[in-house]
């Protein structure tokens, strides 16, 4: 076959290619092809072998740019922020569930419970300590390392523990309710101690009068708000931590034997008799 017929042979298949149906509606067919020359065969003179013929007519295609996306290659769809649409392929071809997609991710979908002893089915809102002092800050790390520590066994009063919070009150008692010693031990590790002798406080009743000696103690009211690192007293009865104040004007609370255990709460603004400054 000459070089001439070849060229036209390619394309025509290029043509079936393109647009398969309008060769069919022409009533040309595409079939057979140039026969392969035999072993140790040779085109004749002044042909060119199929080879050859393809080889020129395949150089009159542009090759792709670098990097530009190859026909039949997955698609993607990208969001204005240039995240690839979950449930899409990916460049790789592997698509991206949302349930891979990190914690980054599911933050805005899922709200994520801390597992701190969070009370109630409302995630805690990360603290800001807005407006806390140096001391009031170091306060409320150190009872926050202390999140999740439970009475061994529940009800007893009692844990390696709470042993270790009872050390920060002389005389204190084992076996006894520890919101107190809690409170006591935080302030002594942050460098405010509990107490006229800094020897901390075994009850509520002790926390409040060493406030009010020392011109620390502020009763509640209208306008009333704490600052984090603050103690918050609940009368005679329960003694807690100041974590954060939200712009709801929710009290954010980490607070020693609270259903036997340092848990994190969050508390009303009229809940409290008053709050004991630290800062």
């Amino acid at each position: 076959m000459s070089l001439e017929a070849t060229l036209e042979r390619v394309s025509a298949i290029r043509q079936a290619l393109v647009d398969p149906a309008a060769l069919i509606g022409s009533g040309q067919g595409v079939s057979g092809g140039t026969q392969a020359l035999a072993a140790g065969d040779q085109p004749a003179a002044g042909q060119t072998s199929f080879a050859d013929a393809l080889e020129q007519a395949s150089s009159t295609y542009e090759t792709p740019a670098e990097g530009s996306q190859a026909a039949g290659a997955p698609a993607t769809l990208e969001d204005p922020t240039g995240a690839t649409v979950t449930g899409l392929t990916s460049p790789t071809g592997i698509s991206t569930p949302a349930a891979l997609a990190g914690p980054s991710a599911l933050g805005s979908a899922y709200g994520l419970q801390s597992a701190d002893g969070v009370v109630g089915a409302s995630p805690l809102t990360q603290t800001s300590l807005s407006g806390a002092s140096p001391t009031g800050s170091r306060i409320v790390a150190i009872a926050e390392s202390q999140l999740g520590q439970t009475e061994q066994p529940p009800g007893s009063n009692e844990s390696p523990a709470i042993a270790m919070y009872r050390s920060a009150t002389a005389g204190s008692i084992p076996g006894e309710p520890w919101c107190a010693y809690f409170a006591s031990w935080v302030a002594r590790q942050a460098g405010q101690p509990i107490g006229e002798g800094g020897q901390g406080a075994g009850a509520v009743s002790e926390v409040w009068s060493w406030a009010q000696s020392t011109g620390r103690a502020i009763p509640n009211g209208p306008g009333v708000v704490p600052k984090p690192g603050d103690l918050i007293v609940f009368g005679d009865e329960h003694v807690g931590i100041v974590r954060d104040v939200l712009p709801s004007g929710q009290i954010q609370t980490i607070e020693g034997n609270y259903e036997n255990k340092v848990a994190a709460n969050v508390r009303t603004p009229t809940e409290a008799t008053g709050y004991v400054e630290m800062g």
